[in-house]
């Protein structure tokens, strides 16, 4: 069996950065501000989306705390938004909702990651550290221009990926996965690695993101019959390459 790649490492590049707390709900909002501001970032708040998406373009925050339940436009749909206006940065959803399906809208919809409420002070702030953190995950600019496995053809630099020709449509965080998966192919990278390099945590914090992002990355890429490309390595995480 392949082992997973030791060579892959990060850094930590955590800082205080530029927030941009959205939250209906006032006492909610006052406490995220206070308790992140205490951490050394630069936060602001706003009680509805639209506040929000009229003031990123001047803002340009690091990072987007996002509540899913808000009063004008709801979560997703600003999300949706701040992606196809060009906000790069990071995205976290707030949701008081379970369901893998939210969690799923929230990921389709360009979001980082997500945080279930009720959460612990101490893991929102771990999840914060982590997204300011996150390590670029593309291949050095000294590799190949493209990368291939199977049918899937990856271009780093344009962003795109293709399928037998046609293009895919993934979301940041899915061709952010992708990207490395193949730039690594055909080793296996742990969840440990994956969850280190695509979302900046360290064991004690992984949620199961990854195993969402998966399941809607596969189902992208296989439209139409193609072959399996992500594969699962029972016991250790997971690898690009096409198995017989």
């Amino acid at each position: 069996m392949l082992m997973s790649d030791p060579s892959v490492t990060i850094t930590d590049t955590a800082h205080g950065g530029r927030l941009a707390i959205v939250e209906d709900d006032r006492s909610v909002r006052d406490m995220l501000e206070a308790v992140l501001t205490h951490e050394g970032h630069d936060a602001q708040t706003f009680p509805d989306g639209r506040s929000c998406l009229a003031a990123v373009g001047a803002m340009q925050p690091d990072l987007v705390l996002l509540d899913i339940g808000l009063p004008d436009l709801d979560g997703v749909a600003v999300c949706k938004r701040l992606r196809q206006e060009g906000f790069t940065g990071s995205i976290l959803m707030l949701t008081a909702r379970h369901e893998t399906a939210e969690r799923v809208r929230g990921l389709d919809a360009g979001a980082d990651d997500y945080l279930v409420k009720p959460f612990a002070l101490d893991e929102l702030l771990a999840r914060v550290r982590a997204l300011l953190r996150r390590p670029g995950v593309l291949p050095s600019a000294s590799g190949p221009e493209t990368l291939a496995v199977g049918r899937v053809v990856l271009d780093p630099s344009a962003r795109t990926v293709h399928v037998d020709g046609d293009a895919a449509d993934l979301t940041r965080l899915e061709f952010d996965l992708l990207a490395l998966l193949m730039d690594h192919s055909p080793n296996v990278l742990t969840r440990t690695q994956l969850h280190e390099h695509v979302w900046g945590y360290d064991g004690e914090h992984m949620s199961n993101s990854l195993e969402v992002c998966v399941s809607q990355l596969r189902r992208k890429l296989e439209q139409g019959g193609a072959d399996r490309v992500v594969q699962t390595v029972r016991g250790i995480g997971y690898a690009a390459r096409v198995d017989s």
